[in-house]
């Protein structure tokens, strides 16, 4: 496992804020993200990490450039991993449609069984197992310390990747979650294509159905807007609030007034979500 190359480096709020490139063994394929070195961590001292996982369309640089996160994980001394949404380059395949919501930019953070998206889009490991490898070896990350939250698409793959590895991370919030793939239209297209037709398949890709399944966390916080557009059709938060009500997992489901689907949204309520994770995080 070679150590990343530093693509980009700027200082920001006393940190420094980092883009970084490597050669996937999970995806086949060069992956970027981003990491914001808190000014605690400049001198080698480990601090918490918080994982955010960008939705549809994404990179790493979405995040990192309209979040407005960077200031207050300064403050609270919290290290930011940013990951790019898919594998990308000439090789690897894309909807033959050049449609947004698959392929390219939405890898929903599976491991893809179907041919041809099972030799690149392999997310899952990726963001479980191979970065973390990397961010453990190669900044100065406590790794003992994780959160993890995600927008859209992302808030699908946070809350999933926690509830499927509850000992790792010890604080998992989302921004307008995909809270059931199963039952919208965008899961629907994506677990089909990328897992095939056998819907039990999709079951560890859903947050509301691995709930269901017996998954548990601590608790979850969830921002939604109320003027989203996608709200009704695609993200469904009464779904996981329904799960979370049976299961007794202590959910935080805030429905802001008047909020879109944007980055806008999210700025508006980073602050808070990193309050949240740092209180966690004990950081």
């Amino acid at each position: 496992m070679s150590a990343p190359e530093v693509v980009s480096r700027a200082r920001c709020f006393g940190g420094e804020q980092r883009v970084l490139r490597h050669a996937s063994a999970e995806t086949g394929t060069a992956m970027r993200f981003a990491a914001f070195i808190p000014p605690q961590a400049l001198d080698g001292a480990k601090v918490p990490v918080v994982w955010f996982l960008a939705g549809l369309t994404c990179t790493e640089e979405n995040f990192t450039v309209k979040a407005g996160a960077q200031r207050v994980a300064a403050e609270l001394g919290l290290l930011l991993v940013a990951p790019d949404t898919s594998p990308r380059g000439e090789d690897v395949p894309d909807d033959a449609e050049k449609a947004y919501d698959f392929g390219l930019g939405a890898g929903f953070y599976v491991d893809a069984t179907q041919e041809p998206w099972a030799r690149n889009y392999r997310m899952r490991s990726y963001i479980e197992r191979e970065l973390p490898a990397l961010v453990a070896a190669g900044l100065p990350a406590d790794m003992a310390r994780q959160g993890i939250m995600g927008h859209s698409m992302g808030g699908h793959g946070a809350l999933t990747i926690a509830l499927r590895n509850p000992g790792r991370f010890k604080a998992v919030s989302a921004f307008a979650p995909i809270a059931s793939p199963l039952r919208c239209p965008w899961g629907e297209k994506a677990l089909g294509g990328y897992l095939g037709p056998d819907r039990a398949a999709w079951r560890p890709y859903d947050a509301t159905a691995l709930i269901e399944d017996g998954a548990r966390v601590a608790e979850i916080l969830v921002d939604q807007g109320s003027a989203d557009g996608f709200l009704d059709t695609q993200l469904k938060p009464e779904l996981l609030e329904a799960a979370c009500g049976m299961a007794g997992i202590p959910l935080t489901l805030r429905r802001q007034p008047g909020y879109d689907h944007s980055y806008f949204f999210i700025a508006s309520f980073m602050e808070d979500h990193l309050r949240w994770h740092a209180a966690r995080l004990k950081a």
